[in-house]
């Protein structure tokens, strides 16, 4: 019997389990040869089985990320959407008791899935791992890491704007007030193009010199530049600019017959911060022309459909486009939400919360709603530094208390600016519809700072109201005197 055990022990197989990493790698092959092979229609269990060669029972233990499959089958999974399986896309499981070698990669990446293994509670994984979770809270600031387990999806976006930047000469528009997700989302949308072999240039549109803002030649030379040298190409910019036929005609024939005519995958192009072009009227008429012309024309050039425009920006546009010039109605419309209590809840699971009552999601939510940069800082703070949810609510109240520095870069922005001084003093003290100046209405939504409720403007959140009335008290009566000695 004794030898019967030892055999029994020594043959006794490890299981595996796919990472994040390998998850998110083995979705996107899948994606991408569903837009392809299946007119964009998601495979079924079964098909998936097939193509495989495994079971749907054996996919449905893939798909949980906490029950072990063998090395082999896993390899099949990949191959057959023509991947090489690599290590960092499993971790082993140790069967007698599904004990994970790293357990911080278990967690699900479904949003609606909050499973760790069956044999480890939540108290006991924050408890036995505080080691390797401390790594992993950092202070919230900034877009989210892509092997962060803080990530919260908000579906269906990820998955659309997925299938969208495999179309040919396709544009994305992701709209969002500061502070909400865009350039963690555009990071995994850039990971993603980058799994299918495209190449990915990422500018922010804030980085050009003013002095390039009011010359549309300049602007657009040192634009191509930008392009050029993300893609690693000799930019050649004199040799490839033809000052007699104009810029912008030059501008589009070096874009196509130069830098796209040298590449062999598509060219994913983000532009981040793009209303930033909106305080130099001229050169946004011109320039937002020129991108809806190249989308336009992708559908006879096939140069132009290597090109892949993902367009960036926080609020509507407020300069005048003549309609069929704008960018801004065209390709597929983004607009990222905040999140619901089901997501709150969830990512106070991944920092070790067991918020399952939903109370304490709706006494956060009653101050912040689900602003995803002010919900990361509460749960930074609880779960780091030991600060109560009762704490956090009051001292936000009385004086900003763990945004205070949050609070403080918004009250500098507004005082940099009477108009918008005054435009959010309306904002705060007001139950009623207001109406106001649509740029001061636009720079505060991008601000974040306002949200719209049917036809009336309101304080993001209550924390915005109560923090910025008591400030604003103030403001206004300095406002009031100066009106007066003017």
């Amino acid at each position: 019997m004794i030898s019967d055990m030892k055999h029994s022990k020594s043959t006794r197989k490890r299981g595996i389990v796919l990472t994040i990493a390998g998850l998110k790698r083995l979705q996107a092959a899948i994606l991408a040869m569903e837009k392809v092979q299946n007119n964009g229609n998601h495979f079924t269990l079964e098909d998936l089985g097939d193509r495989m060669n495994v079971s749907t029972k054996t996919l449905n233990r893939l798909w949980s990320l906490n029950t072990g499959v063998d090395q082999k089958t896993l390899k099949l999974c990949f191959t057959a959407f023509n991947l090489e399986l690599r290590r960092e896309d499993y971790t082993i499981l140790s069967e007698p008791n599904n004990t994970e070698v790293y357990p911080t990669q278990l967690l699900s990446l479904d949003t609606g899935e909050k499973k760790l293994s069956p044999h480890l509670s939540l108290e006991s994984f924050v408890t036995q791992h505080h080691n390797q979770l401390e790594n992993l809270w950092s202070y919230p600031d900034g877009p989210v890491a892509l092997d962060s387990p803080f990530y919260v999806e908000r579906p269906p976006i990820e998955e659309l704007v997925y299938r969208e930047i495999i179309q040919p000469g396709c544009v994305i528009r992701i709209r969002a007030p500061r502070e909400m997700g865009k350039t963690s989302l555009v990071l995994r949308l850039l990971a993603f193009a980058q799994m299918q072999g495209y190449r990915p240039v990422n500018l922010n549109c804030k980085q050009m010199d003013a002095t390039c803002l009011t010359d549309l030649n300049k602007f657009l030379r040192s634009f191509c530049w930008q392009i050029a040298t993300e893609l690693g190409i000799d930019p050649k910019l004199d040799e490839n600019w033809d000052e007699e036929i104009g810029c912008k005609l030059s501008c589009s024939l070096y874009l196509q017959s130069y830098l796209l005519k040298q590449s062999k995958s598509p060219v994913v192009l983000v532009l981040n911060e793009v209303d930033h072009f909106f305080e130099y009227p001229q050169i946004a008429q011109e320039f937002f022309g020129l991108l809806r012309s190249w989308y336009e024309e992708a559908r006879q050039d096939a140069n132009l459909q290597k090109l892949r425009l993902v367009v960036v920006y926080s609020t509507e546009v407020y300069v005048s486009l003549d309609i069929n010039r704008s960018p801004f109605n065209i390709g597929l419309p983004i607009r990222l939400p905040e999140f619901t209590k089901h997501q709150v809840e969830y990512l106070a699971q991944r920092h070790g919360l067991n918020w399952t009552s939903q109370n304490e999601v709706m006494q956060l939510m009653s101050l912040v709603g689900g602003h995803p940069a002010l919900i990361r800082i509460a749960l930074y703070y609880i779960c780091c530094q030991g600060t109560t949810l009762e704490e956090v609510i009051y001292e936000a109240i009385a004086n900003g208390g763990i945004y205070r520095y949050h609070l403080w870069r918004h009250w500098a922005i507004l005082q940099e600016n009477s108009s918008l001084v005054k435009a959010y003093i309306e904002v705060v003290s007001s139950k009623q519809s207001i109406s106001l100046n649509p740029i001061d209405a636009h720079k505060l939504e991008s601000l974040g700072l306002i949200t719209y409720e049917g036809d009336r403007i309101l304080p993001r959140c209550q924390l915005y109201r109560a923090y910025f009335k008591k400030q604003l008290g103030v403001a206004e009566f300095e406002y009031k005197s100066l009106q007066k000695r003017a």
